[in-house]
């Protein structure tokens, strides 16, 4: 069994975070622009075992798909041609950097700290990869 990884797109920046190989638990991996993330993710996929990439699926409060759903969509079949051998899986990422940013106050971050955003959408990436996880363990 190979890792999970998450990954919460952004137009400029964006958001990854990993599991463990027995994908028990998700945490934090990186955060870089955007246009990094392809050449990152080649070098991670030759020293890990990646099984599947868990990408975020920015929806609205009505469910319909947020504006940045297209370029995502375009990052996906990027990544299908790149890993033909991975599994690519969506999950709503509403609310999750709200969520980020709250829990970044509970654990005790300085507000410059939470104010950087690569920091936030490192978060929000680890916590669309523990909510997968929580939404599989307790599917089965």
């Amino acid at each position: 069994m190979g890792c999970l990884v998450g990954i919460d797109f952004g137009s400029k920046r964006t958001g990854l975070s990993c599991t463990d190989p027995n994908q028990m638990i998700a945490s934090g991996l990186n955060n870089l622009p955007t246009e990094e993330v392809l050449p990152f993710l080649k070098r991670y996929c030759q020293k890990e075992v990646v099984e599947a990439f868990v990408v975020g699926q920015p929806l609205q409060k009505d469910g319909l798909p947020s504006a940045v759903e297209s370029q995502i969509l375009e990052f996906i079949e990027t990544l299908k041609q790149n890993f033909p051998n991975q599994k690519i899986e969506r999950y709503d990422e509403r609310f999750t950097s709200k969520m980020a940013v709250k829990s970044m106050i509970e654990g005790g971050l300085k507000k410059k700290k939470r104010a950087d955003k690569g920091m936030i959408d490192q978060v929000s990436a680890t916590l669309i990869l523990q909510s997968f996880l929580d939404f599989k363990t307790n599917s089965l």
